[in-house]
């Protein structure tokens, strides 16, 4: 299997964020695919980010997963999807996983994550995440893969949150906006375009606590139902 596992910054004391967001735990998530149907078209690549606290009570990367992955048996690749990402799913130096091997990854860690953080369950951030999600939850279903960690329907979505605070919506212009190196190069990468719309997210959402000057523990983390 192909994982990469990283740690994204130093150390810190470890907090809970159980009760910042309602007994959610967000996870970042990237995918790369043959196309735009979720039942016809093959998941390429998976790119989870962990986030976490730093000593200031800043959320932050912690930790990446990616997984490269094969495309189910039968499963539609469009030529324009694959010229965007880049990606030859049959070349001889792709080490890729079954869906079920490469999700099982995934999940892990994220379930993990959601453990630590003293949550009820994860929540997928993304940029257009409603797409990331279906195809997630699409080749879970077909895999049959057991434990998927993410709310089935609700999304923390960087598409909202850039035109909110930097009246952008495109990935790459609210990169920009925010003062993050963005690379065209290394863009429409599974784990890159995660680590930046990670990066994206926490900025936001630590300049909005800043702003409203909120203070550790928020709220419940138990009155999270669904």
């Amino acid at each position: 299997m192909s994982t990469v596992r990283t740690r994204l910054n130093d150390e810190v004391d470890f907090v809970p964020m159980g009760a910042r967001f309602r007994g959610f735990c967000p996870i970042v998530v990237d995918v790369e695919t043959g196309g735009f149907n979720v039942e016809t078209d093959a998941l390429l690549e998976v790119a989870a980010i962990i986030l976490g606290y730093d000593e200031r009570g800043e959320l932050y990367c912690k930790d990446s997963y990616t997984v490269h992955i094969e495309p189910f048996e039968g499963s539609n690749l469009e030529p324009a999807s694959l010229e965007v990402n880049g990606i030859d799913p049959f070349h001889p130096l792709r080490i890729a996983s079954p869906e079920k091997e490469a999700l099982a990854t995934i999940f892990k860690a994220s379930n993990a994550a959601v453990k630590e953080n003293q949550c009820k369950r994860a929540i997928l951030v993304g940029h257009n995440a409603p797409f990331d999600l279906n195809f997630i939850n699409a080749a879970a279903s077909r895999a049959k893969v057991k434990n998927n960690p993410f709310h089935p329907f609700s999304t923390f979505d960087t598409v909202t949150l850039g035109a909110m605070a930097y009246s952008q919506t495109v990935l790459s212009k609210i990169a920009k906006a925010a003062s993050l190196n963005w690379d065209n190069e290394k863009a429409h990468t599974a784990l890159y375009d995660a680590h930046m719309t990670a990066e994206i997210f926490c900025k936001i959402m630590n300049m909005w606590n800043r702003r409203a000057d909120l203070i550790m523990p928020f709220n419940d983390p138990s009155e999270v139902t669904t």
